[in-house]
């Protein structure tokens, strides 16, 4: 699946990283702490969290994630999307509550269970 998928089932907002929606999403990984996301995430998921900062940004680039999903509704900060387009990262927005968009990738075969 990708993440031109995931936005046509779920009608995601596409903040930043447009060029980049047809990379493979591996599995997904949910957190809002930026250590955990370091610690935990497998290259190739799609990370969903409430953070809006540049951070979010550095971490994804870093891990090689498949884009970013910002939940609730929250927009990212315009640094964070120049950032994002300078790296090529996919920031995507649904009005969904994390737990609940989470519920639903999981439904359409978005594990978190990803080998890293």
């Amino acid at each position: 699946m990708t993440i031109a998928d995931i936005i046509k089932n779920f009608g995601l907002q596409i903040r930043a990283g447009r060029e980049q929606i047809l990379e493979e999403v591996t599995g997904g990984y949910a957190s809002d702490l930026l250590s955990d996301v370091i610690a935990h995430s497998c290259k190739g998921n799609i990370w969903i969290t409430i953070q809006t900062h540049p951070n979010i940004v550095a971490v994804a680039t870093m891990k090689e994630l498949a884009g970013i999903i910002l939940t609730g509704k929250r927009e990212p900060d315009a640094d964070t999307i120049k950032k994002a387009e300078e790296e090529g990262m996919p920031i995507l927005v649904s009005p969904l509550f994390t737990f609940e968009l989470v519920g639903r990738l999981y439904q359409i075969g978005i594990s978190g269970i990803s080998p890293c």
